[in-house]
C-alpha cells in the first residue's frame, strides 16, 4: 500500500488524502456507523471499523458477482436439518442483507463448525446497501452450526450462527 503522505502535485499513483481519512474515521465513531464511503472524479475512499480500511481505489468498480438464487434455497433445508429448539439461542441477523462467510472472495471462512470463538469474534459479514457489516460472536463458546451458506440472502432476526 502506499506511504500516508499526501502529494498534491502528484498525477500517477495513489494520493490519499489522510486528512479526509481522519475525519470520516471520526464521524464514524461520533454517527456509530460500521462502514462510510466517498467518492469523487478518480478516487473512492472507504472507512470501514474492525481494522478493515479500503482506501483510494478507480471509482468505477465492478460490483460481486450474484450468487445464483437456487443454490442457497436447495441448500437451506440441509443446513437446518437440526431441530428447532436448536437454534432458539442461535445468534440472529441484525438486518436484512446478504451473508458472506469469509473476508473476501477465494478467502478461508471466518469460521466453521467446532471452532472456538471468543466474545466480539467475527463470525461472518452481513453486505446491506453496499456497507460490510460485521457480525460477531456475542458469546464465547464452540460454532456448533452454521445456518446460512456463503452469499445467501437473508432476513431481519434469521439465525444464522449456533454457539454452545
Amino acid at each position: 500500500m502506499a506511504d500516508n503522505k499526501t502529494s498534491a502535485g502528484r498525477k500517477s499513483g495513489m494520493n490519499v488524502d489522510t486528512k479526509l481519512v481522519r475525519e470520516l474515521a471520526e464521524l464514524l465513531n461520533e454517527t456509530g456507523l460500521t462502514e462510510i464511503e466517498v467518492e469523487d472524479d478518480d478516487r473512492k475512499i472507504r472507512v470501514a471499523r474492525g481494522g478493515v480500511v479500503a482506501a483510494a481505489a478507480p471509482a468505477p468498480v465492478a460490483a460481486p458477482a450474484a450468487a445464483p438464487a437456487a443454490a442457497p434455497a436447495a441448500a437451506a433445508p440441509a443446513a437446518e436439518e437440526s431441530a428447532p429448539a436448536d437454534h432458539a439461542n442461535a445468534l440472529k441477523s441484525p438486518m436484512v442483507g446478504t451473508a458472506y462467510l469469509a473476508p473476501e472472495p477465494g478467502a478461508d471462512d471466518f469460521i466453521s463448525v467446532g471452532d472456538s470463538v471468543k466474545e466480539g469474534d467475527t463470525l461472518l459479514i452481513v453486505e446491506a446497501m453496499k456497507v460490510m457489516n460485521p457480525i460477531t460472536a456475542d458469546k464465547s463458546g464452540t460454532i456448533k452450526a452454521i445456518l446460512v451458506e456463503n452469499a445467501q440472502p437473508v432476513e431481519f432476526d434469521q439465525p444464522l450462527v449456533v454457539i454452545g
